[in-house]
C-alpha cells in the first residue's frame, strides 16, 4: 500500500501524541470525575502528580506512564527483531522494564499484565500463560506496531496484533482492542481521514473479536459505533458537560469494552485535533492516562508532529530522557520494507 509522503511525521505525531495523551493523564489518573473535578478545576498543561494519588505520585509533570515506558518497550523489541513480532522478546523487554522501575512492588502495572509477567519471571512458557484479562494493557502499548506495519495485508495485521498482545493479553477483547487502536493509527499513517476510519474499524474490530472467542464480552465493534455517535451528538455541549456525559454513560474504566469506545469517542469529540484530545482525556476521569494515550496517538497519526506545540515536545523530551526521533526513522524504515 502506497505511504504517503509526511510518513515521518504522522509517525513521530503518533509515537508523541501517545506520550502527551499520557503525561497530560497522569496526574488525575483512576480518580473518579468529580475528584479530578474538585482538585483541578480543568487541567490545561503537564502537572506533577499530585501526593493524594497513589498511582501518579513522584511523577514530575511531563512524565509519562506504564503505557508509554510499554511502548517504548515493544519498539525497543521490534527493532531488534528487524521488525519481527516475537512474544518471547517482547516478553523479555517488559520484563526488562517492569525490573529497572520496581514495577512488581510499586502500584504500576495492572492485573493482567501483573499476573501474565510473574509467571513469566518464573518460568512458565508464555504458550501456557492463559492471560485471558479483558484489561488494556496491550491497547495502551500497541501504537508502536500500528506505526510500523502497512495495512495491506489485513490477516497478516490481526496476527501481528495477536502476538504483540500474547505475553500479557491473549482474550478476544483485548486482542480486538489493541487491533482497533494499531489499525486507525497505520490507516492514519496512509493518509486515511476520520470520516474513513470510523467507516472501516467496526466491520474489522468485529472480525478480529470474534476470530477467537475467550470471553462473553459484549460486542466492542457495536460499542465503538454507539460511542463515537453519542460523543458526535454532544458537540453543542461546553467541554466539561460533555465529558460528564461520557464518562457516565460510556465508562472510563481500564477495561477494554469502555477504555476503547472511550478512546475513540474522545478522537470524535476533540474533531480529532490532538491538544485538544491529550486536555479532554486529562480532564475525564477513570483511566485518563491510558485513554488519553490512545486517543491523542489516533489524533497524532492524523495529523502529524506539527499538529503539538513544540515545547510540548520538548517537555516530553526533557521530562523523560527521550528523544521519539530515531524511534520513528526505524518504525518507517520498517514500514517501507514491509
Amino acid at each position: 500500500m502506497k505511504i504517503k509522503q509526511n510518513s515521518h511525521h504522522a509517525i513521530l505525531g503518533a509515537l508523541y501524541g501517545q506520550a502527551i495523551g499520557d503525561a497530560m493523564g497522569m496526574p488525575s489518573e483512576l480518580w473518579p470525575l468529580q475528584q479530578v473535578r474538585d482538585y483541578f478545576g480543568w487541567i490545561t498543561h503537564f502537572l506533577p502528580g499530585p501526593e493524594e494519588n497513589i498511582a501518579a505520585n513522584g511523577f514530575v509533570a511531563g512524565e509519562f506512564t506504564d503505557d508509554t515506558q510499554q511502548a517504548v518497550a515493544l519498539m525497543d523489541a521490534l527493532l531488534a527483531a528487524k521488525g519481527q513480532v516475537e512474544p518471547e522478546r517482547i516478553a523479555h523487554h517488559i520484563m526488562l522494564w517492569a525490573e529497572r522501575v520496581g514495577a512488581f512492588d510499586k502500584n504500576i502495572l495492572g492485573p493482567s499484565s501483573k499476573a501474565a509477567l510473574l509467571a513469566f519471571r518464573a518460568g512458565t512458557p508464555l504458550a501456557e500463560i492463559p492471560a485471558n484479562g479483558v484489561t488494556n494493557g496491550a491497547a495502551m502499548r500497541v501504537a508502536p506496531l500500528g506505526c510500523m506495519l502497512p495495512s495491506g495485508d489485513l490477516p497478516g495485521f490481526i496476527e501481528a496484533v495477536r502476538l504483540s498482545c500474547s505475553p500479557t493479553h491473549k482474550s478476544d477483547i483485548a486482542v480486538a482492542g489493541a487491533f482497533a487502536i494499531a489499525w486507525a493509527i497505520s490507516r492514519a499513517i496512509e493518509g486515511a481521514d476520520w470520516v474513513t476510519l470510523k467507516h472501516e474499524l467496526p466491520t474489522r474490530v468485529e472480525q478480529v473479536q470474534q476470530q477467537k472467542i475467550t470471553t462473553f464480552s459484549p460486542s466492542l465493534s457495536r460499542r465503538l459505533v454507539w460511542a463515537i455517535e453519542f460523543a458526535s451528538s454532544l458537540s453543542h455541549l461546553q467541554d466539561s458537560d460533555a465529558l460528564a456525559e461520557l464518562y457516565h454513560t460510556i465508562g472510563a474504566g481500564m477495561d477494554n469494552i469502555e477504555s476503547i469506545p472511550m478512546a475513540l469517542a474522545l478522537v470524535e469529540l476533540a474533531g480529532t485535533d490532538p491538544k485538544r484530545c491529550a486536555v479532554l482525556a486529562a480532564n475525564l476521569g477513570g483511566d485518563t492516562d491510558t485513554i488519553g494515550a490512545m486517543a491523542t496517538a489516533i489524533c497524532g497519526a492524523l495529523h502529524g508532529i506539527d499538529a503539538f506545540p513544540a515545547e510540548w515536545i520538548d517537555k516530553i523530551n526533557r521530562a523523560n530522557q527521550i528523544d521519539f526521533q530515531p524511534y520513528a526513522e526505524a518504525l518507517l524504515s520498517l514500514r517501507q520494507q514491509e
